[in-house]
């Protein structure tokens, strides 16, 4: 099954992220917060919302910073996706 982001919405899926601390201990992503870093993986349209034409700026396979709470996390697949606004992400990962 596939999720297919309508208006302004898009689907993101966390970045598995390993972090290493300064004595060299491993930390993996089950002891860790929330990472807020999230790859983009699905993109809506863009158009009317609401009255004002939106367009999309970010795009597939991009790496963005969204809200630690932002969106609606869904589970399709056994895999976790969160779905928000463009407007909740707030930046773009270079």
């Amino acid at each position: 099954m596939t999720i297919k982001p309508l208006a302004d919405r898009v689907v993101l899926k966390s970045c598995e992220i390993e972090e290493t601390t300064k004595s060299g201990i491993v930390l993996t992503a089950s002891s860790q917060e929330k990472p807020q870093v999230y790859e983009v993986v699905a993109v809506g349209p863009g158009g009317l919302v609401e009255g004002k034409e939106i367009a999309m700026y970010v795009n597939v396979g991009d790496k963005v910073i969204a809200g630690k709470y932002a969106g609606t996390e869904v589970k399709v697949d056994n895999t976790d996706y969160t779905v928000v606004r463009q407007s909740e992400i707030l930046a773009i990962v270079e």
